[in-house]
């Protein structure tokens, strides 16, 4: 389990609130796991999928102020220039942002069949 830098907010409940922060802002096709000790990378996962260049970098920029706003850890973030994956360092939890090409290319969520799932919203 990785050691929590700032915030006190378990896993679970970050993964929840990412993943309603970017469904206010129309991310599609949102798909959340807690990995519960099944990766050393991290504790929870989610692959969100945008519409376009702009459509990615402002669901990243959204992620990035609300958990500024609510003392979640930020490490880095990969991929916001090209906007095709853009993932983000939430310390426990890594936020995977696809344009929908890339996303049927890597298949993220096939990764990782042990883990439960909070949230599937693909269509």
């Amino acid at each position: 389990m990785k050691v929590k830098l700032k915030s006190t907010v378990d896993t679970k409940t970050k993964l929840e609130n990412l993943c309603a922060w970017l469904a206010e802002k129309k991310a599609r096709n949102l798909v959340a796991f807690e990995l519960g000790g099944h990766n050393n990378l991290a504790e929870g996962v989610i692959v969100a999928g945008a519409t376009s260049l702009r459509h990615g970098q402002g669901l990243a920029d959204f992620a990035l102020e609300m958990a500024k706003e609510n003392n979640y850890e930020f490490l880095h973030m990969e991929g916001y220039q090209n906007g095709l994956w853009i993932l983000l360092d939430f310390n426990d939890v890594l936020l995977n942002i696809f344009q929908p090409e890339q996303r049927e290319l890597y298949r993220l969520e096939d990764l990782y069949p042990n883990a439960t799932i909070l949230r599937d919203d693909r269509e």
